[in-house]
């Protein structure tokens, strides 16, 4: 009268084994005891499981009940032990063989009607299964996620007898292909927006192709009304495809933040988020009693758009600092300590003063020197230190916007965007066969340090050029670097191997903002 299920606990984004124990024949009354630092609702599975079974027309333990979640020290949340647990006390109860609960990482919530729902983690539980070279088993949505892991066996699972029979022997269920998941399906039709709908600001448009080829960071400063918020909202237009691996690292780190993908939106894709700027230290770095994925994280290999990027609070933009430099962040609570993948691009836009005026040419600016400073100063010289690409969004006259000409189309910016990634791609691959390096990197905007001094190589005359524009503008060797990796990410898209004088001013020119103008 003794049982066993495989299954496992989010740490993070990352699942680690936990084993449901069942000892079903105890002395004593009827009673139901869960064990092993569960949370509250877990302790009420009990409650779940009993109601389930009995749907299902299948026994119900009689006697004194012990479901132990082993190890005792890792905190045990959510539903996701229902199914599990039912399993475990049918094997108990030798309704199911306990041999054939062995091949399996199970998890899954359960009605009282016996269907199985989703849970967080499909993902993740499926690398767990892959490392411990075991099947799973799961609610259909949760399974279309794990499907997309190669090398292990998804069976997906609708309700806790379909469950039972399969395991018995009388039902027959088909492991998900990878091919047929929900996920691989494309959208078809026309996005809704496009960069055609921009009129004017052709050096923002050019300096946010750059900078979505490089996956670089990128701040764009101007006026009320000159466009900015309008061409971030359009970047995801002209976003490169992500890999399979890059995609499951984005899907891993949704599907344990608990974000449920809606089947019209499950292609693969890359994540667009825009948190508003009163957002808390926590919903944007991540944490938490039970630490999990902030905003950072869950733009992992996408975009995090930050709009009004002054008005954020100091405390959580500097906390960014970390993340926008390794890509991963760390953190440290009584209750563990975690680390989670946050390699993403940042977009940010600010107005240049507090009433937005400053430096344009159709206002007068009502702001005092004083009012400036404080403005500029929510900013820190760190931080911006960070960003690879400063750009001036003018306002456009009225006239300008009547008589202007329909701007380029993202599906054209997206073509040169994809090439230039692939140029990038090939380099890293090349690069990583050559001496064993890690293959991490993905874009410019990641290079290492080595990576730099090999990709990157200036000549006498231009090495000159980028002296004198270091000493005249102030700059950090941080920033010396990051110029070196957007001219080359320009030179990408320009075709060319060599990194000629153009893109190398054409890159200082995306730095010019941090000391020369009224900005900074």
């Amino acid at each position: 009268m003794f049982s066993t299920v495989h299954s496992g606990a989010l740490s993070g984004v990352d699942a680690v084994p936990v084993c449901v124990e069942v000892k079903s024949d105890m002395p004593g009354e009827f009673r139901f005891l869960i064990v092993g630092l569960p949370d509250a609702a877990v302790k009420e599975s009990s409650d779940r499981v009993t109601a389930a079974l009995a749907n299902c027309r299948l026994p119900v333990p009689q006697t004194k009940t012990v479901v132990n979640l082993a190890p005792g020290d890792i905190r045990k949340e959510g539903p996701m032990y229902d199914l599990p647990i039912a399993l475990a006390l049918l094997a108990a109860q030798g309704v199911i063989p306990r041999e054939r609960l062995e091949g399996f990482v199970i998890a899954g919530e359960l009605g009282l009607n016996g269907d199985v729902r989703a849970v967080r983690g499909g993902v993740s539980l499926a690398l767990l299964a892959l490392r411990e070279k075991r099947a799973v088993l799961l609610p259909r949505k949760s399974a279309e996620e794990a499907a997309l892991v190669e090398g292990v066996k998804v069976f997906p699972v609708n309700s806790l007898r379909e469950c039972a029979d399969f395991l018995l022997g009388v039902a027959k269920i088909e492991p998900l292909s990878p091919e047929k998941s929900a996920f691989r399906r494309r959208r078809g039709g026309v996005p809704a927006l496009d960069f055609s709908e921009v009129k004017g600001q052709k050096q923002v448009r050019r300096a946010v192709e750059v900078a979505v080829a490089g996956g670089h960071n990128v701040l764009m400063i101007g006026s009320p009304g000159s466009g900015k918020s309008m061409i971030a909202k359009r970047i995801p237009t002209i976003l490169p495809e992500p890999s399979l691996e890059e995609f499951l690292e984005i899907l891993g780190i949704h599907s344990a933040a608990g974000i449920t993908i809606a089947d019209e939106s499950c292609a693969i894709r890359r994540p667009f988020r825009s948190p508003h700027h009163t957002i808390s230290d926590v919903g944007l770095i991540g944490g938490g009693s039970i630490p999990g994925p902030g905003e950072i994280s869950l733009a992992h290999n996408g975009v995090l758009f930050l709009d009004e990027f002054p008005e954020f609070k100091r405390s959580a933009l500097e906390v960014m600092r970390q993340p926008l430099e390794d890509g991963e962040v760390s953190i440290s609570r009584a209750a563990g300590k975690i680390t989670i993948p946050s390699r993403f691009m940042l977009v940010a836009a600010m107005n240049p003063c507090p009433c937005g005026y400053l430096g344009d040419k159709h206002h007068k600016c009502t702001c005092s020197p004083v009012q400036i400073q404080r403005y500029r100063a929510r900013i820190s010289g760190p931080l911006l230190d960070r960003i690879d690409i400063h750009v001036e969004a003018p306002t456009l006259s009225i006239d300008e916007l009547r008589t202007a000409a329909p701007g380029e189309t993202s599906a054209a910016m997206r073509e040169r965007i994809v090439a230039a990634r692939e140029r990038q791609r090939e380099r890293f691959l090349a690069d990583d066969s050559a001496d064993g390096a890690s293959a991490k990197t993905r874009c410019n905007a990641r290079m290492s340090s080595r990576q730099i001094r090999r990709w990157c190589a200036l000549d006498d005359a231009q090495g000159m050029i980028l002296q004198r524009a270091m000493e005249r503008l102030g700059l950090s060797a941080r920033a010396y670097d990051r110029i070196l990796k957007v001219s080359r990410t320009i030179a990408d898209l320009a075709g060319t191997e060599k990194i000629e004088t153009e893109h190398l001013l054409e890159a200082i020119n995306y730095r010019s903002l941090d000391r020369r103008t009224p900005y900074f």
